[in-house]
């Protein structure tokens, strides 16, 4: 299988003693790999060094066979992401905001921009602005945001906040077949256990910036009830107190 993304020996401590301490990971192609921890345990800060916002203190995260702290341009050409909050223009409408976006791909036009706005369930709202919309709107136009460019890699960090049962679910479909048709590889980071087991067919465990384990989904659920009792055994297997597991 091809090796998509690569964290190698990833490090970076702030002074409250916080951060990830040397992850490696293999991320390959068409997976949908889920990044799972609490808050706090590193899995933002991961993932803003992986794409480009913030510099690791050692090691190295490779995209597509690009380093992105050596080949920036080139590592994030083909990567969509969205990370912690949604931004976008208040003042302009749904469609506008992506036309903004649009301007750095010279294959988006008009059509794609109807196309993801719908594959996200905000074609309905695109001429209305996100000064109006809920968080999980907001999300929903992010994540169109992040796919519009169709891109080989989409990294998205907390994609299911703020969204409501309806939404998750038809968020989590729209990810699955990405990844399934268009060989799409998805990063995901969340704290919601149930939400990475019904998405993802990957897991990593992450916990006070340490990586736990890496497995199948598949075969986590063939040895565990549910994610979340392979989560607290995982945490309390390491030497960890597992009162924090749902947070």
């Amino acid at each position: 299988m091809e090796k998509i993304i690569e964290l190698k020996n990833l490090t970076k401590l702030f002074k409250n003693g916080r951060g990830i301490k040397d992850i490696s990971l293999d991320i390959f192609q068409g997976d949908i790999f889920g990044f799972l921890g609490p808050n706090g345990a590193g899995k933002t800060t991961a993932m803003k060094i992986m794409t480009g916002l913030m510099r690791p203190d050692y090691g190295d995260v490779k995209i597509l066979g690009y380093s992105v702290t050596e080949e920036y341009e080139l590592a994030m050409a083909k990567v969509g992401c969205l990370i912690e909050i949604a931004e976008s223009y208040a003042y302009l409408t749904a469609f506008d905001n992506l036309k903004q976006s649009a301007r750095y791909y010279p294959d988006v036009d008009h059509k794609r921009i109807d196309e993801v706005l719908e594959l996200t369930g905000m074609l309905k709202y695109k001429n209305e602005k996100p000064k109006k919309f809920s968080l999980g709107m907001k999300q929903r136009l992010g994540l169109a945001a992040a796919i519009l460019s169709r891109p080989k890699v989409v990294i998205l960090d907390e994609p299911l906040n703020g969204l409501d049962v309806e939404g998750m679910i038809h968020i989590r479909k729209l990810i699955q077949n990405l990844a399934e048709q268009e060989k799409t590889t998805f990063f995901i980071s969340s704290h919601l256990i149930h939400d990475v087991e019904l998405t993802c067919n990957r897991i990593g465990v992450i916990y006070n910036g340490k990586i736990l384990n890496v497995d199948s989904t598949q075969n986590i659920l063939s040895n565990y009830a549910t994610l979340e009792n392979y989560f607290v055994s995982e945490v309390e297997r390491n030497g960890r107190v597992s009162s924090c597991a749902g947070e």
